[in-house]
C-alpha cells in the first residue's frame, strides 16, 4: 500500500477541519447534505458528459493505483528475469512452460508465453510495446477524467453557494437567519475547492506518476524477455538491465 497517499489525503482534510475548529468554527456546520449533493452530483454529471463511460469506469479502476504500492521493484524484476534466463539456458525455452503460470507479473508472463510459443523477437517487441502504448493511453484518459473533475468542482461549488444565497435572500426580512444562511451557502464552495485541490487533482497527478513507473517496469521486462529469447549470457543481461535501470534513475 502507498502510505504517502493515505497520509496525504488524511493530513489535507484534517488540516482544513482542525483549522476550522481553531478559528472557532463548528465541525457540524461543514456537513451539509444539500451542498454535497450539488457539488459531487454536479461534478459527476459534468465529467460524465465530457468523457465516455469507458473512460469514467477506467478512472474508477485507476483509483486502486493511487493507494496501491508497487507489486515488484525493478531489482526484483531483474532477479526474476535472470533466474528464468539461467533455467532457459540449461533446459531450453520449452522448460519454462511449466513455470510461466507461477509468475506473478502478468506482463512478464505474457511475454514469456510468446517466447515459448516461438514468436519472433521483433514481433514480441512490437506486440508488447503496443500493449504499453494502449495501457498508457487508457491510464492517461483516466487521469484526465479526475483532472476534469478537479476543474469542474470549484465552479459547481460556486453554483451551490449562489443557490444557497438565493435562499438567504428569501429570508432577508429576518436578519437573524442571514448570518447562518450565508455560512451554510459557502459550505458548497468549500466542498468544491476542497475536493478539487485535496482529492481530484492530486489523484490525477498520482496516477500519472504511477503510470510512468509501470511503463518503465514493462520496458525493463521487454529488454529482459528479448535477452531470454536470444539466450544471452546472464552476466551480460544483468549488466544491460542494470544500465537500463541506472539511466532511468538519472532521468528522474
Amino acid at each position: 500500500m502507498d502510505i504517502a497517499a493515505f497520509l496525504g489525503i488524511i493530513i489535507g482534510i484534517s488540516a482544513v477541519v482542525v483549522g476550522n475548529i481553531i478559528e472557532g468554527g463548528n465541525t457540524a456546520h461543514l456537513v451539509q447534505a444539500a451542498a454535497a449533493l450539488i457539488v459531487f452530483g454536479g461534478t459527476f454529471g459534468a465529467t460524465l458528459l465530457s468523457f465516455s463511460m469507458r473512460d469514467v469506469l477506467n478512472a474508477f479502476k485507476a483509483l486502486g493505483m493511487v493507494f496501491g504500492g508497487r507489486s515488484h521493484t525493478p531489482s526484483e524484476i531483474i532477479e526474476d528475469i535472470l533466474g528464468i534466463l539461467v533455467k532457459a539456458r540449461k533446459a531450453g525455452l520449452i522448460a519454462l512452460e511449466s513455470d510461466i503460470k507461477n509468475i506473478d507479473n502478468p506482463f512478464l508472463r505474457k511475454g514469456l508465453t510468446f517466447v515459448v510459443d516461438g514468436m519472433p523477437p521483433a514481433m514480441i517487441k512490437d506486440v508488447l510495446y503496443q500493449e504499453i502504448a494502449t495501457y498508457e493511453e487508457d491510464m492517461k484518459n483516466a487521469a484526465d477524467v479526475l483532472g476534469a473533475a478537479g476543474g469542474y468542482a470549484p465552479t459547481i461549488g460556486i453554483l451551490g453557494a449562489v443557490l444557497g444565497l438565493i435562499q438567504v435572500m428569501r429570508n432577508v426580512a429576518d436578519p437573524s437567519k442571514i448570518g447562518s444562511g450565508i455560512a451554510v451557502a459557502f459550505v458548497a464552495t468549500i466542498y468544491g475547492v476542497g475536493a478539487a485541490n485535496l482529492i481530484f487533482l492530486p489523484m490525477a497527478r498520482k496516477i500519472m506518476n504511477k503510470v510512468r513507473e509501470e511503463v518503465f517496469i514493462r520496458e525493463l521486462i521487454i529488454e529482459g524477455i528479448v535477452g531470454v529469447e536470444s539466450g544471452m549470457n546472464p552476466y551480460f543481461l544483468k549488466t544491460r538491465l542494470n544500465a537500463f535501470l541506472s539511466e532511468h534513475e538519472k532521468s528522474e
